[in-house]
C-alpha cells in the first residue's frame, strides 16, 4: 500500500469503532447468535435481549428460566464477550 493509504477493512474498523451504531449492533450480533450461545430451550423462552450501557437486559416470563439465567450471569457475560471478541458486557439484569 502507498504512504497514507489504509485497507477498506481498517477504515471500515476504525468508522465502526467510532460511530455511534456501534452498540445497536452488537445487540443485533448478540440476539442473531443467542440461540448458538445459550441452547435452542432457553433462546425459545427468552422474549427480549437488550444492550444498554454495558448491560444486557434479557427479558423472559418463565420464572424457572429467570432463576436458571440469575445463577448463570457469570457465564452469560463470559460467553458473549467471548463472541464478540471484547468486553462490552459487564452486567446482567434479568427481567
Amino acid at each position: 500500500m502507498r504512504y497514507g493509504m489504509t485497507s477498506m477493512e481498517d477504515a471500515l474498523r476504525d468508522f465502526m469503532s467510532k460511530s455511534r451504531l456501534k452498540p445497536r449492533l452488537t445487540e443485533v450480533r448478540i440476539q442473531e447468535n443467542w440461540e448458538q450461545l445459550m441452547g435452542k430451550t432457553i433462546s425459545r423462552y427468552t422474549e427480549n435481549i437488550q444492550l444498554i450501557d454495558s448491560k444486557l437486559h434479557i427479558t423472559t416470563t418463565v420464572a424457572p428460566l429467570k432463576q436458571e439465567l440469575s445463577y448463570s450471569k457469570d457465564r452469560i457475560i463470559k460467553l458473549v464477550n467471548e463472541m464478540l471478541g471484547e468486553t462490552v458486557v459487564r452486567e446482567v439484569i434479568i427481567r
